[in-house]
């Protein structure tokens, strides 16, 4: 009998999109922690399984055809997981196509962005020397908000990102969007994105996803050394 799937994680907005599918969709799974502030995502051995030495990534030995499989990359491990269970990707080929375009907003455009936002306005000033660079937090600051109001508008018009049932593409973006304080933005004038970050939290597989190794989290911002290998040079 295949073992439970192996989540090679970090508490971080990625890391928290695969604990909360995994709670969501009722899968085992055991956690392999891989410490991203101590240098463990450039292990070879994690390597094999995430090239491009980034977080979270799964092995799956119920994969394709019965054989084992690994998936690297937040997005193509929601995709997958969601084609395995059946679950959160809606009935039709069009809820389908809706969550996949949610799903690559926020791959290619929250995610990226946020991050950033969050580099440059918490984690570069307290650097050594300090990096406090006015044109780039607001740069970034700005882009959020931007992205934001067009996650407010769609909340709009139905209860979850893709429609009315949540999905992957909730998953996905929420873990993004609960920081939006750490962010430096506003939900009062974002009634929509404010009711579904509220909805979205109560969730019982949301609640424990999100809590998977909370207690590992630490201050990149007070952490010399973890900023060091975090955002130092590297081939």
């Amino acid at each position: 009998m295949p073992g439970p799937i192996q989540l090679f994680y970090w508490p971080t907005p990625n890391g928290w999109k695969i604990s909360i599918a995994l709670e969501e969709m009722d899968l085992p799974y055991v956690v392999k922690t891989v410490n991203i502030g101590a240098g463990d995502q450039f292990k070879p051995e994690f390597l094999e399984i995430s090239p491009n030495n980034k977080m979270p990534a799964i092995i799956d030995e119920d994969g394709p055809d019965g054989k084992p499989v690994s998936v690297f990359e937040s997005g193509a491990i929601l995709q997958y997981l969601a084609r395995k269970t059946g679950k959160f990707y809606g009935t039709t080929e069009r809820d389908k196509l809706n969550v996949d375009e949610w799903l690559f907003w926020q791959v290619g455009g929250l995610g990226p962005m946020a991050g950033q936002a969050h580099h440059f306005l918490k984690y570069a000033p307290s650097m050594d020397p300090p990096n406090d660079l006015p044109y780039a937090k607001d740069r970034y600051r700005n882009e959020v908000a931007r992205l934001y109001g067009v996650l407010d508008r769609q909340l709009a018009k139905a209860e979850f990102v893709a429609g009315d049932f949540f999905s992957i593409a909730d998953m996905a973006i929420w873990p993004w969007a609960a920081g939006w304080e750490g962010q430096q933005q506003t939900l009062d004038d974002k009634p929509n994105l404010a009711r579904w970050l509220e909805t979205v939290a109560k969730r019982p597989g949301v609640k424990a996803g999100r809590a998977v190794a909370a207690d590992r989290r630490t201050d990149i911002a007070q952490d010399r050394k973890a900023q060091e290998i975090l955002f130092g040079k590297r081939n």
